[in-house]
């Protein structure tokens, strides 16, 4: 673990600037957005542009990152983030807030690729493990760091935006620091979401509502919080609660998934996923509000993470790069689905709507698990499964795809031996 911080702290200290940035920005902009008297329907669709531009950034930035390489197009991305963050502060208008968020989604995808991939290049066979658990601890603690750090005090309502753009600023200077090469890159081919539906449907469903649920939640929390009589620091304290809560169940989800049906765990978080929205929409006091939310986010956070096993369980070594990105574009997907209709739901149905949607969402997932489960049997052989990132994070990238990879790889050529 020593050798794989010493030989690689440039490009951690540059992913977790990132993590924190985007997480800080994400929760900063909802709760600003509410004090400047943006409806729900106006913040759902300025928080809606960022997995939209990320399902554009998904395909286009890694294109990008082949034609003009590594350093320049990090340069470029990172540059056109931080000049977002500052429109954000410059302005006050849903308008421009919007175009920014899309802007933000659109070149996140590109930072995640090139510093993943410059990982993995840096990285031989001997220490990957290890600069993929140090790798993972970053894409589950930066967000929630950030998050925390919507409490600070900001008198002039400047500094925070301004936090955002330097952090984002100063993660170019890691990279362009690191006294290696950047590696030869080449975009993966893309497997369509019609093929990887037929190798998988759990997976490609699953992760669908899943993601769907996370953003729903994720983006309405502090909406919620604050009409509940938090006040900002309060808010952004229980959204940090509920990411501690998902990222603490990560690992001992997985650690199940690999020794039982992946399917059954999935089923067993939904199931979890509607004990929390229940809970929030029968007993609405603000204690609740904190703990109801940590169970939701508990259950429906380390989902993804399982349901890419799953479908990794199904699939031959060289699928799995090109599959991963495909379950990226069905991650934004949900997110960008979740975004735009969890907020406007937090005043229907007498303060419950919200709850209804995470407790109907949560048992479409039981119902295609359990019919899945009918229809198939489990794989035999199984791949580790790995811990992801929440929201916002660099979900499923190319290193984890690559590690599973190798690995699968390696069984192949066991089993022929």
């Amino acid at each position: 673990m020593k050798r794989a911080l010493l030989e690689n702290w440039a490009l951690f200290a540059a992913m977790m600037m990132l993590m924190v940035a985007n997480g800080l920005l994400a929760t900063l902009l909802t709760i600003r957005g509410a004090g400047l008297g943006f409806s729900d329907l106006t913040i759902s669709l300025m928080q809606g542009a960022y997995p939209l531009g990320a399902l554009i950034g998904t395909i286009v930035a890694p294109r990008l990152i082949e034609k003009v390489g590594h350093i320049r197009a990090f340069s470029a991305l990172a540059s056109l983030v931080s000049i977002a963050a500052i429109i954000h502060l410059l302005t006050g208008d849903p308008f421009s807030w919007s175009a920014m968020r899309f802007l933000g989604g659109f070149c996140y995808p590109g930072l995640y690729v090139i510093t993943e991939s410059w990982l993995n290049a840096k990285s031989d066979n001997k220490i990957r493990g290890q600069v993929l658990s140090v790798y993972l601890v970053i894409q589950l603690a930066g967000p929630a760091v950030g998050t925390a750090m919507v409490g600070l005090p900001d008198p002039s309502g400047n500094l925070l935006f301004a936090l955002v753009s330097i952090l984002i600023s100063l993660s170019i200077v890691p990279l362009l620091l690191s006294n290696i090469r950047a590696p030869e890159y080449e975009a993966p081919e893309r497997m369509p979401v019609p093929k990887l539906m037929k190798v998988s449907p759990m997976a490609v469903i699953g992760i669908v509502l899943m993601s769907f649920a996370v953003a729903a939640w994720y983006i309405s929390l502090p909406l919620y919080a604050l009409r509940q009589g938090f006040t900002n620091a309060q808010a952004g304290g229980a959204l940090v609660v509920a990411l501690i809560a998902g990222a603490v169940l990560q690992y001992p989800m997985g650690w199940l998934s690999d020794r039982m049906d992946r399917r059954l765990v999935v089923i067993g978080l939904a199931l979890a996923g509607i004990a929390g929205a229940v809970w929030l929409a029968v007993d609405m006091r603000p204690i609740v509000v904190t703990w109801g939310f940590a169970l939701v986010a508990a259950a429906t956070l380390p989902a993804y993470g399982i349901l890419v096993a799953h479908a990794n369980d199904q699939l031959k070594s060289a699928q799995i790069v090109p599959a991963s990105g495909t379950m990226v574009f069905l991650l934004n997907l949900g997110l960008l689905g979740g975004t735009l209709i969890g907020p406007n739901m937090i005043s229907l149905l007498d303060g419950r709507g919200l709850q209804v949607l995470l407790a109907v969402t949560c048992g479409a997932v039981v119902l295609w698990g359990v019919t899945r489960r009918i229809q198939e049997d489990a794989p035999e052989d199984t791949v580790d499964m790995q811990a992801m990132g929440v929201i916002g994070a660099a979900h499923g990238g190319v290193m984890q795809a690559e590690a599973w990879a190798e690995a699968a790889e390696e069984a192949e050529e066991q089993a022929a031996d």
